[in-house]
């Protein structure tokens, strides 16, 4: 995931505030866990972290530029 240039600047202490103080969660069909939370380091943009059914693992993560709440 961090090798993609558009992704490399987003921090483990980001994907961390975002699995532990979501704005909003959605479970897929397939299990995974989709949370999103506003990055104010940012300019508020929000991230998105994609877990893995076990809601532990993640599975990917990026700036969602077309959530609304």
């Amino acid at each position: 995931m961090r090798s993609r240039p558009d992704r490399e600047i987003i921090t483990d202490d980001w994907i961390q505030f975002v699995i532990d103080n979501p704005v909003k969660e959605h479970i897929q069909a397939d299990g995974r866990i989709r949370r999103w939370a506003a990055i104010e380091a940012m300019d508020g943009k929000y991230l998105r972290v994609i877990l893995l059914p076990d809601g532990k693992t993640v599975h990917n993560a990026f700036f969602d530029r077309g959530f609304t709440l």
